[in-house]
């Protein structure tokens, strides 16, 4: 396993991070294919024996279940100090019901403790938020994130799932009022979803901000012929709606990405990590497995070397995509 400091920090993570929206409850999440508590054990337990210390939930999935399934593996197979677990605020936590979600000083302060409680431990390395909250102003997100890391239940934040502009507003209300700044971006971004390089990618690099990427497959887009199915591309809606738009042009992308596998006598996803992992300030790639052979695979992407006329040839084909994979303003007219 490669290690790699956190951005513009000085935490060590693994090049690859476990996600864990794929463990918990089916009854309790959109997604079927989610893995219940004894068949997620095996892939968190492998990806420690693999040099994995990075492990990423949070709290709305299987609306919460994902945050125990995590918390008690790693209790039983880790030391709490070698790894370094992120996660998330922002969902509906209990639909119907006022202050239920968002990004207030009164949510934040709320489910971090809920989360911690889930976790079972005393506190989470990285603290994202999932979304950006239209209806919280931007300053009292900032100061309750302050306030939770000064507490000591959180040491670095992070965010998610936003437009650039935003990211920027922001660092600099917390930089203007001497608050905690994120230190991470988990975006949405693979081969055949680049827009985050227009603005976001640049910001991140300039500011030193490690990027996280979700969806580095593209939801297992990039891993196969399009004419082969799986429980997940046949019943996730959400993977719908991100890729299908664009699948004539996303097409012959992946036919390249599989003639590059094929040169280098390796399986199509090493080729899209290690295309990312390229990629500057990308420090380590969400990776949603569901089996112990996946986070095998994702590992091995680390030894594959693209050159840079491969890189090239695997980008020249792209075209610009709806922006897709964010929650616009409910506001807009847009």
């Amino acid at each position: 396993m490669e290690y790699m400091k956190f951005g513009n920090t000085g935490m060590d993570v693994s090049r690859i991070c476990l996600g864990a929206m794929g463990f918990g409850d089916p009854e309790k999440w959109v997604h079927k294919w989610v893995l219940n508590d004894e068949g997620s054990r095996p892939v968190i337990k492998k990806a420690l024996d693999l040099g994995i210390n990075f492990f990423d939930t949070a709290n709305i999935y299987s609306l919460g279940e994902s945050e125990r399934v995590l918390g008690k593996a790693l209790k039983d197979y880790a030391k709490r100090d070698d790894i370094v677990l992120a996660t998330k605020v922002h969902g509906d936590m209990r639909p119907g019901q006022p202050n239920s979600g968002g990004l207030s000083r009164k949510a934040i302060l709320t489910e971090i403790d809920h989360s911690l409680e889930r976790l079972g431990m005393d506190y989470v390395d990285l603290y994202i938020i999932h979304r950006w909250d239209y209806d919280t102003p931007i300053e009292e997100t900032m100061e309750a994130l302050h306030d939770v890391v000064k507490s000591g239940k959180v040491r670095y934040i992070g965010a998610s799932a936003m437009y650039a502009w935003q990211f920027q507003k922001a660092q600099r209300v917390a930089e203007r009022n001497g608050w905690t700044k994120f230190v991470s971006m988990q975006n949405h971004y693979n081969m055949i979803y680049r827009e985050e390089e227009r603005e976001m990618v640049p910001f991140c690099r300039d500011e030193k901000i490690a990027l996280t990427p979700y969806s580095p497959l593209a939801s297992g887009r990039l891993t196969r012929d399009w004419s082969e199915t799986s429980l997940r591309s046949e019943t996730d809606q959400v993977q719908h709606s991100k890729y299908d738009g664009m699948m004539e042009a996303d097409r012959l992308i992946v036919e390249r990405l599989a003639e590059v596998a094929v040169n280098h006598g390796v399986t199509r996803d090493k080729i899209a990590l290690a295309w990312l992992l390229n990629k500057d300030q990308v420090v380590s790639p969400i990776i949603g497995a569901q089996k112990e052979s996946h986070l095998e695979s994702a590992v091995a992407a680390l030894d594959v070397e693209l050159t840079l006329a491969e890189m090239r040839y695997l980008e020249e084909l792209y075209v610009p995509h709806p922006v897709v994979g964010l929650i616009p303003d409910p506001k807009s007219v847009l």
